[in-house]
């Protein structure tokens, strides 16, 4: 299976893992000892890329805080030197909000936290969570600058990034890799694609089967656990998302029946096959589901199936979260 190549050049395996979903926003957080054992399934499956953040916390049983770090850190530490990991600093949860701080000084702090959970000396890609509108991207990329050049982090990268921070950002320290939302049903940042092949940066993208909806294993009766699975305020799920919807479904079960595939692994290969630089990091808990979503790497669509997608896709008129 051939890797795919952040702007730095460091080497990650097609699809990455976003592990957010082990302990926040997907139900209630798995323990310890339950996340590692996904984790630990998705390294013999053969994910080398792990993505994971200071904030996605939840709550354990009994009342502790589940770190998500600390769950990547404990797996991961027997084979650190073969795999790529990537966190996030600058954001906090504020109950319904996002408190965001990308000053230095709280960056630094990020850091030495993050580093202390995962149980490392490094991170090889750490990414600026959100935009920090208080704080210059030439401030924050001199800051990254500095942390490369003591060894703490080997390359950065900026989330939900815009073209005009992407450029001012990327002239003070280069930019290995974004990690923006796409999707079939979110593909608004699309219009990134010719600056970040001008300036050589790979597009790492966050929820690519719309937060599991492109799966097609869901319909408008299913439910989500009330406070802790994010899902159940999600436009896509809701009786007028699946109506929308109706067409993209149907697509995607005609191409997955031609292809020997599944919906999911459809929804993958449309990116992986469109660009070399795309590297999607879907989430899950389950061994069936990881294994899967790997495969995608495996099929191909051609480019006349692309465009006959994305023609299709325009003509659309869906609902997601995140929407623009």
């Amino acid at each position: 299976m051939n890797q795919r190549v952040l702007g730095n050049g460091i080497k990650v395996s097609p699809v990455g893992l976003g592990c957010m979903g082990i302990t926040h926003a997907s139900g209630a957080p798995l323990t310890k000892s339950e996340g590692v054992k996904v984790l630990k399934a998705a390294l013999d499956i053969g994910y080398t890329f792990f993505d994971t953040a200071e904030c996605y916390t939840g709550v354990y049983a009994d009342g502790t805080i589940a770190y998500n770090e600390e769950v990547v850190g404990e797996a991961l530490k027997p084979v650190r030197d073969r795999v790529i990991l990537a966190s996030k600093c600058g954001v906090t949860h504020g109950g319904d909000h996002l408190i965001l701080d990308s000053r230095p000084q709280s960056i630094r702090k990020a850091l030495e936290g993050s580093l202390r959970r995962l149980g490392t000396d490094y991170i090889d890609l750490y990414y600026q969570h959100r935009i920090d509108p208080k704080v210059s991207p030439e401030e924050v990329a001199g800051t990254m600058e500095e942390l490369i050049r003591e060894g703490k982090i080997r390359a950065w990268g900026i989330s939900e990034t815009d073209e005009d921070y992407l450029r001012r950002a990327h002239t003070v320290c280069p930019v290995a890799a974004i990690q923006n939302r796409y999707s079939m049903m979110a593909r608004w940042y699309e219009k990134l694609f010719p600056v970040l092949e001008e300036l050589s940066i790979a597009y790492v993208a966050f929820s690519p089967m719309a937060n599991g909806f492109l799966s097609g294993r869901y319909n408008a009766g299913s439910t989500f656990e009330p406070g802790a699975d994010f899902r159940g305020g999600m436009p896509q799920y809701t009786l007028e998302g699946f109506e929308r919807a109706k067409e993209l479904l149907e697509m995607l079960h005609d191409l997955a029946a031609a292809k020997n595939a599944t919906p999911a692994q459809i929804s993958l290969a449309w990116m992986l096959c469109k660009k070399p630089y795309l590297i999607p990091i879907p989430g899950s808990r389950k061994q069936p589901r990881l294994k899967e979503n790997f495969e995608a790497a495996n099929i191909q669509l051609t480019p006349e199936e692309i465009a006959m997608i994305d023609h299709r896709l325009d003509a659309m008129q869906l609902l997601v979260f995140g929407g623009h």
